[in-house]
């Protein structure tokens, strides 16, 4: 399998069998707002619903595939906390975040600013994929990703280890107030990631509101969380940066069976 040399494989705790993923916006065959930067092409775009051509999208997402043990299993998201269990997943269903339990099954979400999630359980039984915006987190979407894994596992008290990818940073990220409300309702200390910028507005730390969010359902060894998408343009999308009309990342994991397997499904 190969990995684009902008792509971000992350150095964390997760076992060996496990195996992880973060694209940038280079190695594709995207244009436009959807391409690299500044030539405005090669882009990795793997949104299927960011204005792209879809047929460009599909050539984007074959690429990756070259790059994965088995088509990824894509899903609908939709900023809540619905968790699926990705060996299920044939076509993408309305989710938020996906688990595993079977080696070679590819679970992955895609983000332009929200934070993406990536979950191991420490002997390697188990991982997972979270989208993660303001939404997701004040709906409690890593508490449930966590939750779905132990119960999975059968095991309550399984111990699991996390990765934050790139997402807009706690300078980037201006909110209003509601924000700020929603995400107190669901995290007691979240007061900590906001800072006031006058006029009702507030800079969020969405990276520490995971932190927060994991720590609740005991996930304290976290690491990542230091790109920020909307700050560098020649790396990353951001969606708050570029107004909406941009590309999407996609972060995978899975876990490995050792053997040197393709799959001939289609992407």
């Amino acid at each position: 399998m190969s990995v684009h040399g902008d792509w971000i494989v992350p150095a964390w705790a997760a076992p060996r069998p496990v195996r992880a993923l973060f694209t940038t916006r280079r190695g594709g065959v995207s244009t436009g707002p959807w391409g690299g930067w500044p030539e405005r092409a090669g882009g990795m775009n793997l949104g299927a619903a960011s204005g792209d051509d879809p047929r460009i999208v599909q050539a984007n997402r074959r690429l990756l595939r070259a790059s994965v043990p088995a088509k990824p299993r894509w899903l609908q998201q939709v900023h809540g906390a619905v968790v699926v269990d990705a060996e299920a997943v044939a076509q993408p269903p309305p989710a938020d975040a996906a688990v595993a339990c079977t080696a070679g099954v590819v679970c992955v979400v895609t983000v332009a600013d929200c934070v993406p999630v990536l979950l191991a359980d420490v002997h390697g039984r188990a991982v997972a994929a979270g989208h993660a915006g303001w939404r997701g987190l004040a709906a409690g979407v890593l508490q449930a990703t966590v939750a779905r894994m132990r119960e999975r596992l059968a095991d309550p008290a399984a111990q699991i280890v996390a990765w934050l990818g790139p997402a807009i940073g706690p300078t980037r990220f201006e909110v209003g107030g509601e924000v700020r409300a929603a995400m107190q309702t669901r995290l007691p200390q979240a007061a900590k990631a906001f800072a006031a910028q006058g006029d009702g507005k507030w800079l969020a730390n969405l990276f520490a509101l995971a932190r927060q969010a994991l720590a609740q359902v005991g996930v304290t060894e976290v690491t990542g969380g230091e790109h920020c998408t909307a700050s560098d343009a020649r790396r990353f999308y951001s969606h708050r940066r570029d107004r909406g009309v941009t590309g999407r990342h996609a972060a995978l994991i899975w876990i490995g069976d050792g053997a040197s397997r393709r799959s001939v499904e289609s992407v």
